[in-house]
């Protein structure tokens, strides 16, 4: 692979770090992150000049990121969780930049769909391999998403799990979410137009998935590939709260997908509208509610990943 600043003999990497990802775990790895960095820098055989910049409020990883990028960085590294991932895509994609991701989050959801997960040094290392494959993005409205955007109950879950539970991580903190927005939610009517045909319904949820899992390790779309070209929608119907509680756990296994209340779907484009208007979620990060209109786009990012994890698809 030929970076860009291969050809002045200088390769550029910017890691962009959420010190509050992971419940702070993003600060308390910062020190360890910088001392993996300089190690793997100073054994690349290619010269490298890397920096750390950290985020200090929502918005700050995009802007970061597209500075960067116009900048000439080489990679632009989400370090933090799926927001984190998510912001940063948002500043470099349709760059030449290419992706790489440290998980310090909660979920981490991606960086386990591509392979990216466990110790840190791995992480790094990955960095400075050279691997890499091209992926696509879902786009919501004029936002980019990496995993899954939705709307409906699991927005409100993510609205509550953002807001508390520190003392809780990982999926956890999802269940915990999950019980207590249940005692209040009233399922919207859901109109979802998907290439052109029409599905309305009552419903939880809708979610529309460019890769399987998201809130900590749930598989809501256990069939969705970031490399094929579309995007797997799963859709609750309306169910009730024992109904719901009796099944949710089978989410975590993707064996949801069978139950009777649950729709799927693969599509390109489609509008989401529900009455009354429902919160949407992306990568995370709730950014407005519905109306939107989705679309899938193939091959829109590079990323570094491990080698096993390499596709022939430029």
């Amino acid at each position: 692979m030929a970076f860009i600043g291969y050809d002045i003999g200088m390769m550029k990497i910017v890691v962009i770090l959420n010190p509050t990802s992971g419940r702070g775990r993003g600060e308390a790895q910062r020190k360890t992150l910088h001392r993996l960095m300089d190690s793997a820098a100073n054994a690349s055989p290619h010269p490298v000049e890397w920096e750390i910049f950290r985020t200090s409020a929502r918005g700050d990883a995009t802007l970061l990121a597209k500075h960067a990028s116009d900048a000439g960085a080489d990679i632009v590294v989400a370090a933090g969780g799926d927001g984190t991932c998510g912001e940063v895509v948002n500043g470099i994609a349709g760059t030449e930049a290419h992706f790489g991701v440290i998980p310090l989050g909660t979920g981490n959801d991606f960086a386990r769909t591509i392979g990216v997960y466990g110790s840190l040094e791995t992480a790094v290392d990955i960095l400075f391999s050279e691997h890499t494959r091209l992926v696509d993005l879902g786009r919501i409205g004029d936002h980019w998403f990496l995993n899954v955007a939705g709307c409906g109950f699991d927005a409100k879950v993510a609205e509550r799990v953002n807001r508390g539970y520190r003392r809780l991580n990982d999926s956890m903190a999802y269940i915990a979410g999950v019980m207590q927005t249940l005692i209040s939610f009233k399922s919207p009517r859901f109109k979802l137009t998907m290439d052109g045909s029409v599905y309305e319904s009552d419903g939880m949820l809708c979610t529309i998935a460019n890769a399987p899992s998201y809130g900590g390790g749930m598989r809501v779309a256990p069939d969705a590939l970031i490399d094929d070209g579309v995007l797997d929608i799963c859709f609750l119907n309306k169910t009730g709260r024992i109904e719901f509680l009796r099944a949710f756990p089978r989410v975590f296994k993707g064996t949801h997908v069978t139950h009777p209340k649950v729709k799927m779907f693969r599509v390109k484009r489609g509008r989401v509208e529900a009455t009354p208007p429902m919160p949407i979620l992306v990568d995370g990060e709730v950014i407005g509610e519905t109306p939107v209109d989705f679309e899938v786009v193939p091959c829109a990012l590079k990323i570094m990943t491990p080698m096993d994890k390499i596709k022939d698809n430029g």
